[in-house]
């Protein structure tokens, strides 16, 4: 499969968007660690009768960029951590993902709806989410920041650091969330306000970073870390919070003791860590998968 720098950005301008960041080099995104995967008949009998008699779980998912989710070349094939995992989960309970593309905001609301069974796009388990949504936890991921190579910010180990920059995050996170709650501690400290400026594609973001639109910008872990090894110009300033990260249901749904299920195989079986090495994010790995677990503090 192409993977060069030029036949991404010609799909990404196609689309009409900047270049997302490519996979990074040695990764074979064409690997497959899925399809040896076989169904288990007593995992798969955790389904509601419901979806073992259709054969089909329908996700809601956002494709933002590597190494969560994110399009091929031809800009219709997606690939991932999350689709791999969904596919290998899918495949151990014995039915098909019909997979539809939504803004990462949109997918939470839309499981209440019942439009989504299941929705991806490195969801963070917090309590303000468990109110109203379940978890089924499937990677260790969290909030980080990234810089321009030339900045003078130090790794961020409080918000009022941040007071008085130009903060790019995404629409809908757990960042932006974070940010918001936090941004009374500026004024507290005697120091300016920094400002949130929010984006909708992860291409937008980065390329603000590099223009110097934003001063710095705050997103997954695993996505800095990926993005930056690609743009020169770049770095990945530092953790700061870490999350459990999972699909995400409508509260109460039925289907989660069985994805728990299927993931933990997975995980006993080895696949798990096969697809977390395919997509170079083996210090993300979790023991066992848990059904909303209290936020990570």
């Amino acid at each position: 499969m192409r993977t060069t720098a030029t036949a991404l950005a010609a799909a990404a301008l196609l689309a009409g968007c900047a270049p997302a960041p490519e996979p990074a080099p040695g990764l074979d995104v064409g690997a497959d660690v899925v399809s040896p995967v076989a169904k288990d008949e007593s995992i798969a009998a955790l389904l509601p009768p419901e979806v073992r008699e259709s054969g089909v779980l329908k996700f809601g998912s956002s494709i933002g960029g590597p190494p969560a989710a994110f399009y091929l070349p031809d800009n219709r094939t997606a690939v991932g951590l999350d689709i791999d995992i969904a596919e290998a989960v899918a495949r151990v309970l014995g039915v098909r993902v019909e997979r539809q593309e939504a803004a990462f905001e949109a997918i939470l609301p839309a499981l209440g709806s019942g439009k989504f069974q299941v929705g991806t796009g490195n969801f963070g388990v917090t309590e303000e989410r468990r109110k109203t949504i379940d978890f089924v936890t499937y990677i260790d991921d969290g909030q980080g920041f990234a810089v321009r190579r030339d900045s003078d910010l130090a790794p961020v180990t409080d918000i009022v650091q941040l007071c008085g920059r130009i903060i790019g995050t995404g629409a809908g996170t757990t960042f932006e969330s974070t940010l918001n709650a936090q941004a009374h501690r500026c004024a507290e400290a005697g120091l300016p306000p920094y400002q949130v400026q929010v984006f909708s594609e992860q291409s937008a973001s980065y390329s603000a970073l590099r223009q110097g639109k934003i001063d710095v910008l705050m997103s997954t872990i695993n996505g800095l870390r990926h993005a930056t090894s690609q743009q020169p110009n770049l770095r990945f300033l530092n953790d700061f919070r870490r999350l459990d990260v999972g699909f995400a249901l409508a509260k109460g749904s039925p289907l989660a003791p069985a994805l728990q299920a299927a993931v933990n195989k997975l995980i006993e079986d080895g696949t798990y860590q096969r697809i977390l090495q395919k997509w170079g994010i083996e210090p993300s790995a979790i023991e066992r998968s848990e059904i909303s677990p209290p936020e990570r503090r």
